[in-house]
C-alpha cells in the first residue's frame, strides 16, 4: 500500500556531492526520508555534518559490485523499514576518472579500457543493480518510484562524449524496457536530467570559474523530482523530464508536459520488421 508523502524513504545513489546531494536534500526537506549512498563515505560524513535529521542515513558502498546494491537496500529497510523510491544519480565521467588536470580524451580510441569499462559499470551496470534490488520492496507494496538521471540527448552522440555518452544512452534504453515490463503493477520508471552542462566535478576543467557560476545548478533537479515522487504520477512511466525546462510559473502537470518525452526516443515508432508484423 502506498503511504503518505511524508513517510516514504528513498534511495539517492551519488549522493554526497553535486545533483545527488541537491536532491537528497530535497527530498528530506519535503519530509521524506532518504538513505544517502556514496562510494566516497569522506562526503557522506560531510553531509550528516551539515544536515541534522533523523530522516537522512548514509552508506559508503560501491553499486557496480555483486553485493553493493542489495547492501544499500537491505540497510534503508533496516533503518526505515521501507522503500518507496530510488533515485540512480551515481555516475563517473572521464573528468572523475582521471587525475585533476589531466589531459582529456579528445578521440574515443584516447580512452582506456579501464576508463571505458569503469564507466559503464556505474552509469550502466550500477543503475541496473540497484534497480533489481530494490525491485522486490516495491513489489510487496504495489507501488514504487525508480528514476534515473542520465544527460542530454547531444551529449549521447557528441564528438568527445565517448564512453559517456553511450553509457547514458544504454541507461535509458534499459529503462524503456524496464517502463514496459513494470507497466500496471504501480511502479514507475522516468528519467529526469538537468538539460546541460552542471556545475559539478563532473565538468572538471572544462569551464573557467566565472563560466561555472553561469551553468546549471544542481539543485534545478528539486522541484521536477518532488513531482516525480508524488501521488499525481501514478499513471506517469516510460518519460524523460528535463528539468531547465520546468516552468515554475505552470501548475506542476502543465509545467511537467512541456518539459517531457517519451524515454529513448520511442517519438521515432517502432521500426522493427517481424514475420507476420508481430514482435515475439
Amino acid at each position: 500500500m502506498a503511504t503518505s508523502e511524508s513517510g516514504r524513504v528513498a534511495i539517492v545513489t551519488g549522493a554526497g556531492r553535486g545533483i545527488g546531494k541537491a536532491m537528497a536534500l530535497g527530498l528530506i526537506d519535503n519530509g521524506i526520508s532518504v538513505m544517502a549512498s556514496d562510494i566516497d563515505a569522506d562526503v557522506l560524513s560531510e553531509l550528516q555534518a551539515e544536515t541534522k535529521t533523523n530522516r537522512l542515513a548514509t552508506i559508503g558502498a560501491d553499486v557496480t559490485t555483486d553485493d553493493g546494491a542489495q547492501k544499500i537496500v537491505d540497510a534503508t529497510r533496516a533503518r526505515f523499514g521501507r522503500l518507496d523510491i530510488l533515485v540512480n544519480n551515481a555516475g563517473v565521467s572521464p573528468n572523475t576518472l582521471r587525475a585533476k588536470g589531466a589531459a582529456l580524451p579528445a578521440h574515443f580510441w584516447e580512452v582506456t579500457p579501464a576508463e571505458f569499462r569503469r564507466t559503464m559499470e556505474v552509469n550502466v551496470l550500477g543503475a541496473f543493480m540497484m534497480s533489481c534490488a530494490a525491485l522486490p520492496a516495491m513489489r510487496d507494496q504495489a507501488w514504487g518510484r525508480i528514476i534515473n538521471v542520465t544527460t542530454s540527448l547531444d551529449s549521447m552522440w557528441r564528438k568527445g562524449m565517448l564512453p559517456y555518452g553511450g553509457s547514458k544512452a544504454a541507461n535509458e534504453a534499459h529503462c524503456a524496457i524496464m517502463a514496459e515490463e513494470l507497466a500496471g503493477t504501480g511502479i514507475t520508471v522516468n528519467i529526469l536530467v538537468p538539460g546541460g552542462p552542471v556545475n559539478t566535478r563532473l565538468v572538471g576543467n572544462s569551464f573557467t570559474d566565472a563560466e561555472r557560476l553561469k551553468l546549471i545548478q544542481p539543485d534545478i533537479m528539486v522541484t521536477p523530482l518532488l513531482w516525480l515522487v508524488s501521488e499525481a504520477t501514478n499513471a506517469i512511466t516510460g518519460k524523460r523530464f528535463i528539468a531547465a525546462f520546468w516552468d515554475k510559473s505552470l501548475a506542476p502537470n502543465d509545467a511537467a508536459e512541456k518539459c517531457s518525452a517519451p524515454i529513448a526516443w520511442q517519438q521515432l515508432g517502432r521500426q522493427a520488421i517481424f514475420p507476420g508484423g508481430k514482435a515475439f
